[in-house]
């Protein structure tokens, strides 16, 4: 699979940003890969990612977000490819533009029109090393906090925190933490995550049913009850819905990991 690397941002970036990872391998990839509800910069410094279901490679600079089902990442070596992964709420922060645009796309990041970003890109695949382009990026990152989006990313915040200790929590109660309504609750959540509150809370719950099994459950009983599906058959129908197999298959197929429960730190 090539060597790995994460990266934590700095102290000021952490509440915005998950950790930067960084990929180099020579070796064919072709892996399969889980909605993680967590948009991501992608800056391919060398070959570029294959995407079967896009039927397309990935832009040098692409920017990944909320989606809803599962894809395969493919590549034929000579990979160096840096990745961003925010935290669900925060990308918001760092872009003029609405969230939602960004949901079940690959985009190009250039696409966008904006400068200051191509600017950063250029520098980033170009920069002598991926230590280096790391740095650059944190820079961009720091300067571009948008304060307008700092609100809302609080109080949708505060509701995702809610929604990772409790997969069963209705988006009811979770506009009711937010001090909302459920309809401008719903906007507030698109706005900031770019994807619906009830859509999420299922990637949610698949998430965390991978980090249950990554822990080594594999009573499939309990792990729907744990994650709040109605029983054992509902849980493999959105395992499949998500991973295109069923759990018991996964298992035998591929390391099974939540990126979005997990640390790598």
């Amino acid at each position: 699979m090539g060597i790995f690397r994460y990266i934590l941002p700095s102290a000021q970036l952490q509440p915005y940003i998950r950790y930067y990872w960084i990929l180099n391998t020579n070796e064919n990839l072709d892996t399969l890969t889980f909605p993680i509800g967590c948009p991501q910069l992608i800056f391919h410094r060398r070959s570029r990612f294959y995407i079967p279901e896009f039927g397309a490679e990935q832009a040098r600079f692409s920017i990944s977000g909320q989606v809803n089902f599962p894809a395969r990442v493919q590549s034929s070596g000579d990979v160096e490819t840096i990745v961003v992964v925010f935290h669900p709420h925060a990308i918001g922060t760092m872009f003029n533009i609405p969230v939602s645009s960004f949901y079940n796309q690959e985009i190009d990041g250039y696409s966008l029109g904006d400068k200051s970003l191509n600017i950063l890109a250029d520098d980033v695949l170009n920069a002598d090393d991926a230590a280096e382009a790391v740095k650059l990026i944190e820079q961009w990152l720091l300067l571009r906090l948008v304060e307008t989006a700092i609100y809302n990313f609080k109080r949708a915040g505060a509701s995702l925190k809610l929604l990772f200790t409790d997969n069963t929590i209705s988006v009811e109660s979770m506009a009711q933490l937010a001090c909302l309504s459920r309809k401008q609750y719903e906007r507030v959540f698109f706005n900031a995550v770019g994807m619906k509150p009830k859509e999420y809370s299922n990637v949610a719950r698949f998430q965390k049913s991978l980090w249950l099994m990554q822990n080594g459950n594999r009573d499939f009983a309990d792990i729907a009850y744990s994650c709040g599906y109605a029983d054992q058959s509902h849980f493999i129908r959105e395992c499949r819905r998500y991973s295109g197999t069923t759990p018991m298959d996964l298992l035998k197929t591929q390391p099974v990991y939540s990126d979005l429960f997990a640390s790598p730190f």
